[in-house]
């Protein structure tokens, strides 16, 4: 997969080759932690290397008639020598899981930072359930590598390399022996490591599937219920949960296969060596104080060596989860720094089409202009198009042919931080963040002082609950806190675009969680706030098109009419029966 999202709309998955340079970029960042770990776990694993050689010496001492004082003294050493490599292995630990602990912090924020450069329509076009799993598991599993499975694998492989040169140390045939015996394993790792990367990638895939289903049919279970939708939602989830138990089956034969082949193998190495290097002495060419060490060094490498090989099968899955976390860097980013600067504040919409990636045409050839302070509001039977609009002049989404320019420029290709200054979309979706009311609102303009914060909330009506709340403004919102209703919810989010302060403001059923009184006021309110701003409203309450300098009136994707209240109703057309409709036979 490369810097776009796939044709299923998933995101991008990095390439083994963007996978290691992450991680040498991620250990150059904490260059000198990584090398005091190294440091230590080398010193620890030459402390190691003394118990076996020291133990040969008190088998030759032995058999040598040398005393009791002799075997003391290196018994003395070797006890020493295990003290040694105990405290310098756990120091290792200690400075590696600090290591491990800061690079994960490091790839959870570049994870955030990501996320949040990536442009609306292609995280919808993923779906939650990919951004989730990338997010919370492939994240998890990535972070239980760095704190655990890379110390691990450091201490044992420097353990594992030198325990081998030991065994070269004592005699070169018994330590390439001791290599060849080896050889069983290196075949059963590359068997592995060709299949294991593919496996684990469409496990992650498959988890991503089935939390994008858990997310969809519980978001939506009012209107699965209403429709009757039950069974194809459970069907759908069997079929997603089926294809994450063949994947999790797939990668499980893989472990079967594995690890009793390499199991078998750790007892060859120590075998030939024993059966060499007995022969070897009853030629007089060895010591049996060598052999056993070199027998006991070859046994030593089964630990160092079977844990490298469960941590090489960890990091596939956390590879493969890094390799999603790390495919975030190649999705497209709505950063458009070079972009140019709107000369103006006039919306110009020119030729508009626009068709969903598995729908038909929702517009289908929209011409408009939206005056700097206009209030403008957009009429029409749902289905009419009136939504996808919106999503067009705020930047959301692209057109599939035509233009939306703000200024001369095109609405898409304006940055984040640029196109919120210029438009923002404000839908009946809202979320209220884990933590303060001044939290909430800060997210909007962090410069803001608590007078600012306290005119947002004024002009929304919200002033008043949330001078009600025990600590006011420091009053924790959410899980834990104090719970919000819809309404007020809504009113915070729209509190957030009073301080974003944009030129145009695009409201998509922004009040509709709120009762009419407060709504028409909450309305009024923003209007009076943002008085010469544009507002551009997708009014499903036709009071709001009553308010409105202009109304446009969308039908079947097109835009059939346009003109201020009065014109329209005058003219006695589709405006006319939408008024009536909702206001009785007055006109």
């Amino acid at each position: 997969m490369t810097g776009s999202t796939t044709s299923s709309g998933q995101l991008p998955v990095a390439e083994p080759a963007d996978v290691r340079r992450a991680s040498v970029r991620l250990v150059k960042a904490d260059r000198r932690a990584f090398a005091a770990a190294l440091a230590l776990n080398a010193l620890a694993a030459v402390a190691g290397l003394a118990g076996p050689w020291l133990l040969g010496r008190i088998i030759d001492e032995v058999r040598g008639g040398d005393g009791v004082s002799a075997v003391d003294r290196l018994a003395l050493a070797l006890l020493v020598c295990a003290v040694a490599e105990l405290l310098l292995a756990r120091w290792a630990r200690y400075v590696g899981h600090r290591f491990g602990e800061r690079t994960l912090a490091r790839v959870r924020e570049e994870f955030v930072d990501r996320t949040l450069a990536l442009p609306a329509s292609v995280v919808e076009r993923a779906g939650t359930g990919d951004l989730t799993a990338r997010g919370t598991a492939d994240v998890a599993t990535v972070g239980t590598t760095l704190r655990d499975a890379g110390p691990e694998l450091l201490i044992n492989g420097v353990q594992f390399l030198f325990a081998l040169v030991a065994v070269f140390v004592i005699d070169p045939l018994l330590g390439a022996f001791g290599v060849l015996g080896l050889t069983p394993i290196w075949f059963a790792l590359r068997w592995y490591l060709r299949r294991a990367r593919d496996g684990y990638l469409a496990e992650g895939a498959a988890n991503s599937e089935v939390a994008e289903v858990v997310a969809a049919t519980a978001s939506g279970a009012r209107t699965v219920e209403a429709l009757r939708l039950e069974e194809r939602r459970i069907r759908a989830s069997r079929e997603a949960l089926e294809t994450s138990r063949r994947t999790r089956l797939h990668t499980l034969y893989l472990r079967t296969v594995f690890f009793p082949a390499v199991e078998v193998s750790y007892l060859i190495p120590v075998a030939g060596v024993l059966v060499i290097g007995g022969m070897l002495h009853a030629d007089g060419v060895m010591s049996l104080g060598a052999v056993v060490a070199a027998a006991l060094y070859l046994r030593q490498m089964s630990e160092p060596l079977d844990q490298i090989l469960v941590r090489v099968e960890q990091l596939q899955s956390s590879g493969a989860s890094f390799a999603r976390v790390e495919g975030l860097a190649r999705a497209p980013r709505a950063d458009a720094a070079d972009a140019p600067v709107p000369a103006d504040d006039l919306i110009e919409v020119t030729g508009v089409r626009y068709a969903y990636d598995r729908g038909g045409e929702v517009l289908r050839g929209v011409d408009l202009t939206v005056r700097p302070g206009e209030r403008l509001a957009v009429v029409g039977p749902s289905g009419a198009g009136k939504t996808t609009l919106s999503r067009l002049l705020a930047g959301v989404d692209a057109p599939s042919t035509g233009t939306v320019t703000v200024g001369g420029v095109p609405v898409v290709g304006l940055g984040p931080e640029q196109l919120r200054r210029q438009v923002v979309l404000v839908t009946q979706e809202h979320h209220v963040f884990l933590g303060t009311v001044r939290d909430n609102l800060l997210i909007a303009e962090p410069t803001a002082t608590d007078e600012d914060l306290w005119a947002a909330l004024e002009a929304v009506g919200a002033d008043t609950w949330v001078r009600e709340l025990p600590d006011g403004l420091t009053t924790t919102l959410g899980e834990g806190g104090c719970r919000t209703d819809g309404s007020q919810a809504q009113q915070l989010a729209l509190a957030r675009v009073v301080l974003a302060d944009p030129h145009t403001l695009i409201l998509d059923e922004a009040t509709a969680l709120l009762d009419p009184t407060t709504a028409r006021h909450t309305e009024r309110a923003l209007a009076a706030v943002l008085e010469g701003r544009t507002v551009i409203a997708i009014a499903h309450r036709l009071h709001t098109a009553h308010d409105a300098d202009r109304v446009a009136v969308m039908e079947d994707g097109l835009l059939t009419e346009l003109g201020t209240h009065d014109e329209l109703v005058a003219a006695d057309g589709a405006y006319a029966a939408l008024w009536g409709s909702w206001h009785g036979d007055a006109r």
